[in-house]
């Protein structure tokens, strides 16, 4: 194909049209515009019935919306997939505090927590300690042999079982640590398990029993809740095994009929077979024969549900009868905690009389009456009273948890009264009861509990521990009067002289006052709080209780211009000296301005905010993860994108002035900024309705020259092509033309550093695919740009097609091919007489030129070096054998001729003829794609010159 044609644009006369209707509107015109709302009946109703009531969406500022990528077009490129994931995450975080700061109004109050929660905050509470304990027993490992003197009995021979240690042999273990204690208990748990499965029924029974017997030493007492759980672990697991071997026995000789079946769920005794209640009752005989109180009581407490075999109706009995036995026990410890297991396992019986759960509470009451008794203060020894009833409080708090689930106000009442009269001054009992009740129910009784807690005994329990319980409690619901409550609590965090004690306290306070009272006195706690911790630098200390205090300050504040506006917010915040922690709180405060304010123009405000995006922005250095410097960057931006000064545009563009001077480090904030300047100026554009006066136009100038000069600044390449491109169609739109050319300069400038491969969706991806579409939307915009005087004739076009010809390509690739094409179908346009579309009093170049012949000719001489580039393209992609590609871009190069050029131009038809039999020749065409082509062709031949039938008739030919 060599060069035997001319290239000459198809001149199309201009055909006098009617002008389309416009209207302006302010949403995307592919984003939908209204919720359909559906309101009926059912079907078969009346007529009238159901309606669709077109609701329409709030109005937004067009170029707001195209920033915050809210169209259909752009929401996909406004940020990568990990910048949705961190934005995902962080929305995440806030809703997650804001469920947490509705606290108990979020689950139901009357759900007993599991005990597989509670059981792992015990061991990680109070397995913490340096205490040393010891452990004798026959089935322990290592130690030292102990003499035990044997007892034997002729009465029975079960008593000879269980009380005759194995072989003989007791060892014992002394100064354990808790860890090795923990480590011996899961040895006698797995041996309890082997023999077991080893047939050696017996012998597991001898290790449950000697499991339970650990439970009457209080020797370690801190360790003692600890201990507690991992024994009853073991005594569940024997529980367990001996029911579920109880249920296979019964399985392989129940009937049904003639056919063997399984036990249902929920059996009764009569479909139990003879021997299996045998064997039940054997085992309630041997656990009836332990001599000693503690293990026979837990052990037969652990098979309590054994007794669904016999008859249910013992199955209260037994509960009853064990309620009874554990008023033998003389050590109030270990009897609380018996009583605790107890009502473990009378939760899970069904149709349980919750009367046994009172009556196991009341005789509790009784038990701490010992607490104070010489004997109790005897044993305590290295323990201080305060540790020793702390040890209490967990099985004390599961038992009244236990009572208070699905209990109403009137339980709560008679608990209190039996409280007053029992252990009135005890502040464990009474903070254990507002833990366990609803907090609506402590709310409507609060100032009584105020009065109970001031007749507390301070050297037992801790008074603020009570304050802080019940603050939690009103936090949550809000009592009858705040005010009368709020003045009693103020007077009493008054006189805390103990900076943790009074921390602790306002941790749990400050939101309550938030809740129920004005800024005023939020300011007010906050000065105080900040005077307790000043001094010596307290605040130190209590970094994490601080971060608590702000984020929940936030959250509880619907406007948060309150508190920007209050004298010791800030001082607050500056008590938090800890970056880490600082960065963290930053962070909270924008993610609650994001979500809950909106437009601001209160400079109190936004300077305080520009201080906190200042912290978070100071944070950022080289060894910054990417994912948080994207966290940082877009709260950063929805402060830029809410500081609304109105029609006060010089006054806005002076804050963006500022903010591009404070946050240097964020590109990011530097893009938006960018685009927010770009708006800038076409909302001036917009009052002015396009016709500006010499103070307008120099401030549209001053936005663009903001821009020119940001956008340097920003390291992605490819960010700053495409805010290039933006500048310089805002700029045209103001009529500022040599703008236009030095951005578009600028742009083409930039085009040989862009890398080969991109980062997309964390894959490494050719660029080929961004740059072409870059340059064919340059080539859009440099349609309407009019040439300079000072320039020659289509010097930006010209200037294009030199970056695109020496940009490193693929060279099996037809990106360049095709952008090629886009500047023919560009020239072509831009030979006609009436441009397609301009901008408003913005003379392009078919009224600069007037389809001058020396113009004309310029552009058909850049035609044809375009298309003899293309055809080139075309014997690249033939010689590696690329027939594919090949036959599509001359299948595309075909069109184009077609469409855009002057087929009387010499050879010109019979180019267009070679390069479909080309698209042809190897039968590697796209035959869905030239189909179309031809009936295209056919229905525009009707109406052209004769040459265009001419080529018509070839191709069918």
């Amino acid at each position: 194909m060599s060069k035997s044609w001319e290239w000459s644009c198809k001149i199309q006369s201009p055909q006098n049209k009617s002008p389309m209707h416009q209207e302006e509107v302010i949403e995307h015109p592919l984003r939908p515009g209204v919720v359909v709302v559906s309101e009926g009946g059912r079907g078969g109703g009346k007529k009238g019935g159901s309606s669709s009531t077109p609701t329409p969406t709030p109005p937004v500022d067009p170029l707001t919306v195209a920033l915050d990528g809210s169209d259909p077009l752009s929401q996909f490129l406004s940020q990568d997939p990990l910048s949705a994931i961190a934005a995902e995450t962080w929305n995440k975080k806030w809703d997650k505090e804001d469920n947490q700061k509705q606290g108990k109004k979020m689950e139901s109050p009357s759900e007993l927590e599991p005990w597989s929660v509670r059981k792992s905050a015990i061991l990680s509470k109070y397995s913490a300690t340096s205490v040393k304990m010891s452990m004798v027993g026959s089935f322990i490992t290592g130690g030292e042999e102990v003499v035990v003197k044997s007892y034997r009995s002729t009465t029975k021979t079960r008593l000879e079982q269980l009380d005759d240690y194995e072989e003989g042999s007791v060892r014992g273990v002394w100064g354990l640590t808790p860890q090795q204690y923990t480590g011996q208990i899961e040895q006698l748990s797995q041996g309890l398990v082997q023999a077991w499965n080893e047939d050696q029924r017996v012998k597991a029974l001898k290790i449950a029993i000697q499991c339970s017997k650990l439970l009457v030493d209080i020797s370690g007492v801190q360790f003692y809740p600890s201990k507690f759980v991992l024994i009853t672990d073991i005594l569940d697991t024997f529980g367990q095994l001996v029911y579920d071997r109880l249920v296979v026995k019964s399985e392989n000789t129940v009937r049904l009929g003639s056919r063997s079946a399984s036990l249902p769920e929920n059996f009764g005794p009569e479909m139990v077979p003879e021997s299996a209640k045998e064997t039940c009752r054997n085992w309630f005989y041997k656990i009836a024969s332990i001599r000693e109180l503690v293990p026979r009581l837990y052990v037969e407490a652990a098979i309590l549900n054994c007794y669904s075999f016999l008859n249910k109706g013992e199955l209260t009995q037994a509960l009853k009868r064990l309620t009874l036995m554990v008023r033998g026990i003389g050590n109030p410890l270990v009897a609380v905690y018996a009583r605790c297991y107890l009502c473990r396992v009378a939760m899970s019986v069904p149709h349980m009389d919750r009367t046994l759960l009172k009556e196991n509470f009341y005789d509790s009451l009784i038990c701490f009456k010992q607490i104070y008794s010489w004997g109790t203060t005897e044993e305590l020894a290295d323990v201080d009273l305060v540790t020793y009833v702390s040890v209490y409080a967990p099985a004390l708090d599961w038992i009244l948890q236990s009572l208070a689930q699905h209990a109403p106000d009137s339980l709560l009442k008679e608990v209190l009264d039996k409280y007053t009269k029992e252990a009135g001054d005890s502040g464990l009992v009474l903070n254990s009861i507002m833990s366990a009740f609803k907090p609506e129910f402590i709310a409507a009784h609060a100032t009584y509990f105020l009065g109970l807690m001031a007749d507390c005994n301070v050297k037992a329990f801790p008074k603020h521990l009570l304050y802080r319980t019940l603050g939690l409690c009103l936090t949550t619901s809000e009592p009858t009067s705040p005010q009368d409550v709020w003045a009693r609590v103020w007077r009493y965090l008054g006189s805390l002289e103990d900076t943790q004690q009074y921390v602790a306290c306002a941790e749990v306070w400050l939101p309550f006052v938030a809740q129920h009272f004005t800024s005023r006195e939020v300011d007010a706690f906050l000065q105080d709080i900040i005077q307790h911790l000043t001094p010596e630098r307290k605040y130190e200390q209590f970094y994490p209780q601080l971060q608590m205090m702000a984020g929940k300050l936030l959250s509880l504040t619907p406007d948060l211009g309150s508190l920007f506006v209050m004298d010791k917010f800030m001082p607050f915040l500056d008590m938090i000296r800890n970056d880490s922690v600082k960065v963290a709180v930053c962070k909270n405060i924008m993610g609650e301005f994001a979500s809950k304010m909106g437009p601001i123009n209160d400079p109190v405000v936004t300077d305080a905010l520009v201080s906190i995006c200042q912290v978070m922005h100071d944070s950022v250095n080289a060894l910054t993860v990417e994912d948080e410097k994207r966290q940082i960057s877009q709260l950063i931006a929805q402060l830029v994108l809410k500081v609304d000064h109105g029609r006060d545009f010089e006054q806005q563009l002076t804050f963006y002035v500022d903010m591009r001077a404070a946050f240097s480090n964020l590109d990011y904030v530097h893009a938006i900024l960018v685009q927010c300047v770009n708006r800038l100026a076409m909302e001036t554009g917009r009052v002015v309705k396009g016709h500006h006066t010499r103070k307008t136009a120099g401030f549209v100038r001053a936005c663009t020259a903001y821009c020119y000069i940001t956008i340097p600044s920003i390291q992605s390449v490819t960010t700053r092509l495409q805010l290039y491109l933006l500048t310089a169609q805002v700029a045209l739109s103001n009529q500022c033309l040599g703008q236009v050319d030095a951005c578009i300069k600028d742009a083409l400038s930039l085009v040989p550093e862009v890398p080969t491969q991109l980062e997309v969706e964390g894959k490494m991806r050719s660029s080929e695919q961004f740059l072409e579409g870059y340059l064919c939307q340059l080539l859009s915009t440099l349609l309407i740009v009019p040439d300079s005087p000072e320039q020659g004739v289509l010097y930006l076009t010209r200037g294009l097609l030199n970056v695109l010809q020496h940009y490193t390509w693929d060279t099996s690739s037809c990106a360049r091919a095709r952008v090629y094409l886009r500047a023919l179908d560009m020239l072509s346009v831009a030979a006609q007489v009436c441009y397609p579309y301009h901008v408003r009093k913005v003379d392009s170049n078919d009224v600069l030129y007037g389809s001058d012949p020396k113009f004309l000719v310029e552009i058909n001489k850049t035609c044809s070096v375009i298309v003899e580039e293309v055809l080139n393209q075309l014997k690249v992609l033939g010689a590696a054998d690329l027939y594919k590609q090949q036959a599509a871009l001359a299948l595309d190069l075909f069109t184009t001729v077609m469409m855009r050029g002057d087929l009387s131009s010499p050879g010109l038809a019979t180019l267009a003829v070679n390069l479909w039999n080309l698209a042809n020749k190897h039968n590697q065409i796209d035959t869905k794609k030239q189909k179309r082509i031809v009936e295209s062709l056919k229905r525009r031949g009707k109406q052209s010159d004769k040459f265009y039938s001419e080529v018509i008739t070839l191709l069918e030919s």
